[in-house]
């Protein structure tokens, strides 16, 4: 399975519409969001995904009620709330926004899962800790950071990239 990743929207609308153009091309199963889309006006900007989206609120998510509420709207966009458990093909991710560093280091240092997905630090990577691989797509909006970047993950090779959007 082939999965997109992304995290910290932050309101950048037009960023968030080259993201999901790019991820529209890039042959994906399902999109990770790991929260900070900051307000519900950056929802009918994912909108146009053309698979599925389930994501996670952030630090900086204001009117969580009103973001649930557009979310809503959407029958393929699924917020979650600060934590979710996604099973895919045997494989098992944690996403969460990471802000919560104890937390993340837990789940990360209970190897009970295959992926951990985050954000937060608007800094991307992937590593391998023991059997988990953790995975930060960077950020989107740009913002505190070189350039805005996704990742994407595929499960059958169990292999994940950062890919900047430019």
């Amino acid at each position: 399975m082939r999965i997109g990743i992304i995290s910290d929207t932050h309101d950048r609308q037009r960023m968030v519409g080259h993201a999901v153009e790019w991820l529209n091309r890039a042959d994906l199963d399902l999109v990770l969001h790991a929260g900070d889309y900051v307000s519900p006006f950056v929802v009918p900007w994912l909108a146009p995904l053309s698979v599925p989206l389930i994501g996670v609120f952030g630090n900086n998510d204001g009117d969580r009620v009103l973001l649930a509420e557009r979310f809503a709207e959407h029958d393929h966009l699924e917020l979650r709330g600060d934590f979710a458990r996604i099973e895919v093909e045997g494989s098992e991710i944690a996403l969460l926004h990471g802000h919560q560093r104890e937390l993340l280091e837990a789940l990360v240092a209970s190897q009970g899962f295959d992926y951990v997905v985050h954000g937060h630090s608007h800094r991307p990577g992937t590593g391998w800790q023991g059997r988990t691989l953790v995975i930060n797509p960077g950020t989107v909006s740009g913002i505190l950071a070189e350039y805005p970047t996704v990742a994407l993950l595929d499960t059958d090779d169990r292999t994940a990239e950062v890919v900047e959007l430019r």
